[in-house]
């Protein structure tokens, strides 16, 4: 059953007029997806002071405006044309399978003119920009080491729920720092799911859509082969880590030259100095960042097969990475 109809149930009320809206029920008591008709999209985005474009690209353009509770919120409005909708159409299904995760970013809503030519989706609004923003542009406050290893526990927790904790499997395809935003306590939730893949056939799936993944992450395996699977997703996991261990670009535009390129002969030495963002001032765990290299070596690792699993990077970081215990603080409450 196509889930679009398989999550509708009848209308009722939410943030905007019955008459108008269409709840998808993911959790009835906390997390309700609206389905907005154009009309209601047209006014809250472009009928108001308070909006304002957050982003654009080639496929779609972000808005952020209040919702009528009100709430800001981030509207992806996908440009016009058949191909497009197929992609919204795609990363919708996606969306409406995941049940809200604590580092995911959570969808509010979506409006589908029905005309198959463009859709809205609409997302929680997350404050703080991108992770890399945080780790490659000037800002007041550099990430510290601590809040590096919480960022990407807390992702391996995401990516494995994704993987092994969904209905049906989930391939994201395209992890990359600009796609994993920051919350007001530096906490991480990943976004974008416009290449993701679902279902058991994800994991050997010759892909039909436009190439997965960015410059500097993607997989050479899929690049190779066509064929994505969830260690398509290690590896960019890989190359995050490593971002996040020398704050390094995983590529740069004006060298072209790829951080995994740059970090494999270091790794092999396992120099804590030679890996480790300058900028942090020594301020770091060495053994944890020997561990955390030689992790993110293996999801690095040519042959897709011996690369781990999600679940097995968790276990390491919890036995091996101490620092990661400051992603495991109960819900509101904050360390110090």
């Amino acid at each position: 059953m196509n889930l679009f109809l398989k999550y509708m149930i009848p209308s009722c009320s939410c943030f905007a007029t019955p008459s108008a809206s269409k709840i998808v029920d993911i959790d009835p008591e906390q997390h309700p997806i609206q389905q907005f008709d154009p009309s209601e999209i047209k006014n809250l985005i472009f009928n108001t002071k308070t909006s304002s474009i957050i982003g654009q690209g080639g496929f779609s353009t972000v808005y952020l405006a209040n919702l009528a509770n009100p709430r800001a919120a981030a509207f992806k409005v996908h440009e016009p044309s058949q191909r497009l909708y197929k992609m919204f159409r795609q990363e919708l299904d996606v969306l409406l399978s995941i049940r809200p995760h604590p580092n995911i970013v959570r969808l509010l809503g979506y409006s589908d003119n029905c005309g198959g030519e463009s859709g809205v989706l609409v997302f929680e609004h997350v404050p703080n920009g991108t992770l890399h923003e945080s780790l490659h542009r000037r800002t007041k406050f550099m990430l510290s080491w601590s809040q590096r290893m919480s960022i990407a526990y807390r992702l391996a927790t995401a990516l494995n729920y994704l993987h092994e904790e969904c209905e049906l499997p989930i391939i994201h395809g395209d992890i990359k720092a600009s796609n994993v935003l920051l919350d007001d306590d530096k906490s991480p939730k990943l976004c974008d799911f416009g290449f993701a893949r679902m279902g058991f056939s994800a994991t050997v799936e010759r892909s039909a859509n436009p190439m997965m993944g960015s410059p500097g992450y993607v997989d050479p395996c899929y690049l190779r082969t066509g064929l994505v699977s969830k260690k398509s997703d290690v590896y960019s996991f890989g190359v995050l880590i490593l971002e996040l261990i020398s704050g390094m670009e995983a590529f740069c535009d004006e060298k072209s030259r790829m951080l995994t390129a740059v970090m494999r002969p270091r790794l092999k030495e396992m120099a804590a100095e030679e890996i480790v963002d300058a900028r942090l001032g020594g301020e770091y765990d060495r053994d944890e960042a020997v561990i955390m290299a030689r992790i993110a070596g293996r999801c690095i690792g040519e042959n897709p097969s011996l690369r781990p699993a999600m679940g097995e990077i968790l276990e390491l970081m919890r036995k091996d990475v101490p620092s990661a215990a400051f992603c495991r603080t109960p819900s509101g409450v904050k360390n110090t």
